[in-house]
């Protein structure tokens, strides 16, 4: 992000650092128009009427129904019914640091600032008592909506003269064209020509890049590697058929884009907590470097393509694909802050792959394979808690935002995950015992070389647990370690060498 100066007295260029030269900031601001504000898009790069929508709906969906009738009432009137109902943390929002900093000058310098903003007063009031430089605020309320000509009719009776304002939006251009100072703040390239137009802007803070990268980030594509797991019915009944692996595919693309979109649903319910977490906060939508509308967008897109390839597949894993959904929605508004019944129903999701793909690919799934993949799973779940938990500890907090746990619960939870990946192992010891001349595995001994393998990765993984360095995702860990590769290549070897004779 850079400033651009345009010429004009108060250029950034010109403006000396908040702790330094305050007297040649009070020269060069003496008589210098009130700085009318502008909050969503400009001074954060969220917008608060959305922020709020999110934390009503997670409280209840039914609030969705309550907001159409709202709506009808007209915008402000939405605005104030929404923020009586929710507590939004201001304090973790994502500020334009760079617009932030030039103001503190001029409020350094004595100049007046007003917060102006078409988000209900209220919240405006937060920002402005947690930002602390702003003499008053203007904001919207049940009878008006402050925004473009409402705008400008509230500044111009604030201001009596006039005044400077900073904005970035196609609403803002009303307000600018009586501005006698144009600040224009992370606006589209569109929208600073057309204030060009109208003023040469006292500066230009050009708004921070968004590569097409993060909107793959933000649709988790390595997450996809999970749904691998839908093949799993398929190895184990080592079945080649052609057609039973291409139905297979499109179920994987299928449950991929439906993942995708439930990533980018828990990512808009979870901003404060990913805005409070250290690594988190640089998410696509908690950094707002994507919008929330844009997540919107990409939900209603992803999800319902999902959900007709499902029904296209077969309607019992269309049923499988809308019990994902459910499960996961509710995961992400509720069943992710209770401890304990959060890592079950991730190891249940993952399990409920398998179940997914048996179905798909008509192959009947063996209960060992069930039972095995449960308690595995159940063990990376509480791989991805404590390596959360051990941060935490490092960074001096004692809980989780946003989740049930404390890091006093750490040494609970390992001893709960290590239990959990030896107890899938001692299960697939009593599988293979069962194996003997069997049709699958005509070389059945060979599958106990299985059972050092697991425990060599399984140990491994919680060493490394405990020498922090694993940080949250133990999937993303597995793609990106080369010894996990090296025991996955040797896992296919011993599985192909006891099942030689026995493919159909």
């Amino acid at each position: 992000m850079s400033v651009s100066p345009d010429n004009l007295p108060h250029a950034a260029s010109s403006v000396p650092a908040p702790d330094e030269g305050d007297a040649v900031a009070t020269i060069l601001h003496k008589d210098a128009p009130p700085v009318y504000v502008d909050l969503d898009g400009t001074l954060t790069y969220s917008d608060l009427l959305f922020e709020s929508f999110l934390l009503l709906i997670k409280r209840s969906p039914l609030y969705l129904f309550a907001c159409v009738w709202w709506l009808l009432r007209g915008r402000g009137y939405l605005k104030a019914q929404i923020a009586a109902r929710v507590t939004l943390d201001v304090s973790l929002l994502p500020y334009n640091q760079e617009l932030l900093d030039w103001l503190r000058v001029q409020h350094a310098a004595g100049r007046r600032l007003v917060l102006a903003s078409a988000s209900d007063r209220r919240l405006v009031q937060q920002v402005a008592d947690h930002v602390g430089i702003f003499n008053a605020v203007l904001g919207s309320d049940e009878a008006t909506n402050l925004k473009s000509s409402a705008k400008l009719r509230a500044i111009q009776a604030d201001a009596g003269g006039s005044f400077a304002y900073a904005g970035n939006g196609r609403p803002d251009l009303a307000v600018w064209e009586q501005a006698s100072e144009v600040i224009v703040v992370n606006a589209p390239a569109a929208i600073v020509r057309r204030a060009r137009a109208l003023r040469t802007p006292v500066m230009v803070i050009e708004p921070r890049p968004v590569p097409l990268l993060l909107t793959f980030k933000a649709l988790r594509l390595h997450q996809w590697s999970k749904n691998v797991l839908i093949f799993v019915p398929l190895l184990a009944a080592h079945e080649l058929d052609g057609a039973r692996w291409l139905i297979t595919l499109l179920a994987f693309v299928a449950f991929g884009m439906c993942a995708s979109a439930t990533y980018v649903i828990n990512d808009l319910f979870d901003l404060a907590s990913d805005r409070a977490h250290p690594r988190k906060q640089q998410r696509p939508f908690a950094s707002a470097r994507l919008s929330i509308p844009f997540g919107g967008a990409l939900i209603c897109v992803l999800l319902p393509l999902s959900l007709l390839l499902a029904a296209w597949i077969s309607l019992p894993f269309l049923g499988l694909m809308l019990l994902y959904v459910t499960v996961t929605l509710l995961y992400s508004a509720r069943l992710k802050q209770l401890a304990i019944v959060d890592v079950l129903v991730l190891a249940t999701l993952y399990t409920h792959r398998i179940l997914a793909g048996g179905e798909v690919s008509d192959v009947v799934i063996s209960n060992w394979l069930l039972a095995v993949s449960l308690f595995m799973f159940l063990s990376l779940a509480l791989v991805k808690r404590c390596a959360e938990l051990e941060f935490m500890n490092e960074d001096g907090r004692t809980s989780a935002a946003g989740r049930g746990y404390r890091t006093s619960d750490l040494s609970y939870l390992i001893s709960m995950g290590i239990a959990s990946g030896f107890v899938a192992v001692m299960l697939m010891a009593l599988y293979i015992d069962r194996q003997d001349s069997g049709e699958l595995y005509p070389q059945s001994d060979i599958l106990w070389l299985l059972l050092p393998l697991m425990l060599f990765w399984i140990m491994r993984l919680w060493l490394k647990i405990s020498r922090m360095e694993i940080h949250d995702d133990p999937l993303l860990f597995a793609i990106t370690d080369r010894t996990s590769w090296i025991v996955g290549f040797l896992v296919a070897c011993v599985a192909l060498a006891a099942s030689f004779g026995g493919w159909q």
